[in-house]
């Protein structure tokens, strides 16, 4: 299975015993924004037989941070109550402006699944193109999920000091160019504004076309070359909370490329007064 699949595929797939398909929209739901709730759009509409990935809920709660990943037990529990297991070909879609299922896609691959696809376009396109949906909530029989975590792929805030005089990885910021620079606010309370010295700015929804679908190829290494990423060179993903910058880890592994993402991203640096702030796109630094 390919890592991004289309909607003309997943049709043909429904159905298939190995197949679990998953609704993995998440809204942030900042103060000023008109409030949705993901799990009630899932239950009025979902592709049929796709369950639903909170992923509000799926993180570690026992943090200040708002989306740190959970313990590799708790992930695997949750997977297993939806019916995700070992062996299963797993396709996650969202119907969020954040590019949700990205989040969801680097979770599965950092607790230990790889056969884990995104649906091209997502709910929007399946909808559009007038394919049928289900409402209500579907169940599927737990399936064993191997406990597992890979952490090399995950950067701690540490790292990220460190990283900052070393200059060893690239860091990409998938934010808005306002919140990078500092010109706009960051929407979290007690929470500096600006960007990780030395980091470049490459908005997550450049990777993507106007209608949702994922620029591919030579579009798709052009968005980040524009940005001044160096793409033989190590890379850091790193956005507010680590949602958008998961959909910068997608892309990069479209091109084929690794990559690694800051979990607490710019929520835990801009609120720790001991890291260094750069302001502006040439940088001033406070800190």
């Amino acid at each position: 299975m390919d890592a991004l699949v289309t909607t003309e595929w997943l049709a043909g797939e429904l159905g298939a015993s190995d197949l679990r398909i998953v609704d993995a929209t998440y809204f942030a739901n900042f103060p000023g924004e008109a409030p949705r709730d993901a799990a009630a759009e899932y239950e009025a509409a979902h592709i049929p037989g796709a369950v639903f990935m909170n992923l509000g809920e799926l993180r570690d709660t026992d943090s200040d941070l708002p989306m740190m990943l959970p313990t590799a037990e708790k992930f695997a529990s949750r997977m297993q109550s939806l019916g995700l297991g070992d062996g299963s070909r797993i396709v996650l879609y969202d119907n969020s402006p954040h590019r949700t299922a990205a989040r969801a896609w680097w979770m599965l691959r950092t607790f230990g699944a790889h056969d884990v696809a995104i649906l091209d376009g997502g709910l929007a396109k399946w909808q559009a193109e007038g394919r049928e949906t289900a409402s209500g909530k579907e169940t599927l029989r737990h399936r064993h999920f191997t406990v597992w975590a890979d952490s090399k792929t995950v950067r701690t805030l540490d790292q990220m000091k460190a990283n900052v005089d070393s200059g060893a990885e690239q860091v990409v910021d998938a934010r808005s160019p306002s919140r990078f620079t500092g010109e706009e606010p960051d929407p979290r309370p007690a929470t500096h504004a600006g960007h990780i010295p030395g980091s470049k700015n490459l908005r997550y929804d450049a990777l993507l076309n106007a209608d949702g679908t994922w620029k591919r190829g030579d579009e798709l290494k052009a968005a980040f070359e524009g940005a001044g990423v160096d793409l033989d060179r190590p890379i850091v993903t790193t956005c507010g909370s680590g949602i958008t910058a998961s959909v910068l880890a997608f892309g990069l592994h479209l091109l084929g490329k690794d990559s690694a993402l800051y979990d607490g991203s710019w929520s835990e640096w801009g609120a720790d007064r001991s890291t260094p702030k750069a302001m502006g796109a040439r940088e001033t630094v406070d800190g």
